[in-house]
């Protein structure tokens, strides 16, 4: 009887149309967080649920794409190759490091409109590969509209590090702005329950916000702002923006630890 009312409450929610909806993340994920030797590095970009595995979202080509390094914008976005993933349309890029500093991969993407919550969604992505492992230039800010500083150096962190930054909002620190996080999962993690997909936290006063990764992996950190101006839905109703500033960042597994 159990298993036939959770059925039931499933199909309740279907039918009114509030079933639980989990967090869009817009990924950023190179293939590698530090390149000790320098070398080359791709960039895969999709618009999915990561700890669910999926669905993925269809993206459109971006925006911009670029690379900041050394204080300079390179414009990346004429050099995205399309790829499909879980049957919806992806982006990839690659880039050369061939010299010791950190690149600073971003992304911004069209708007996405989510009927489930009749809004549109941005998010300004970013991710930072560290060439020859220098540990420089990692805080810099690209100067997206909502952007997340590291408070922590992205890379080279262990599992169960610490990691910390600011919320920003046109450059200056966002009170109390809401930071969701999710673990791209391949599979092996299972949730106890939906609670347990998406942790939730609040910046502080300063727009500030800590958060303790617990498992090696890619996580991602994405600070959600009500957008200053309304967006249209496809049928050309006023509709509320979402305005994500999102940070990838890596935990790797200490050898032989318990």
């Amino acid at each position: 009887m159990a298993g036939f009312a959770s059925f039931t409450r499933c199909a309740a929610w279907l039918l009114l149309g509030s079933a639980p909806a989990f967090a869009h993340f817009q990924e950023i994920i190179p293939s590698a967080d530090v390149l000790p030797d320098g070398g080359g590095v791709t960039v895969d970009m999709i618009f999915t649920h990561p700890f669910e595995r999926g669905p993925t979202m269809e993206m459109k080509r971006p925006l911009r794409a670029g690379v900041l390094k050394d204080g300079r914008k390179l414009d990346l976005t004429s050099s995205l190759t399309q790829k499909t993933v879980g049957g919806a349309t992806g982006w990839t890029l690659a880039h050369e490091m061939g010299e010791p500093g950190v690149a600073i991969f971003y992304v911004e993407p069209e708007p996405y409109f989510e009927p489930a919550e009749n809004k549109q969604i941005v998010h300004y992505a970013k991710v930072i590969v560290d060439g020859f492992a220098s540990g420089e230039g990692w805080d810099a800010l690209v100067g997206l509209p909502v952007e997340i500083r590291p408070l922590t150096r992205p890379t080279g962190l262990w599992t169960g590090n610490q990691f910390s930054g600011v919320v920003l909002k046109d450059g200056r620190p966002a009170p109390f702005a809401e930071i969701e996080v999710e673990f791209i999962n391949d599979g092996s993690v299972k949730a106890p329950n939906d609670a347990f997909v998406t942790q939730v936290l609040k910046a502080d006063a300063n727009g500030a916000f800590s958060y303790t990764m617990p498992r090696g992996g890619w996580w991602g950190f994405a600070a959600l702002i009500e957008g200053d101006a309304p967006g249209r839905s496809p049928d050309g109703r006023e509709v509320a923006v979402e305005e994500g500033g999102l940070i990838w960042v890596k935990a790797t597994d200490m050898p032989g630890a318990r």
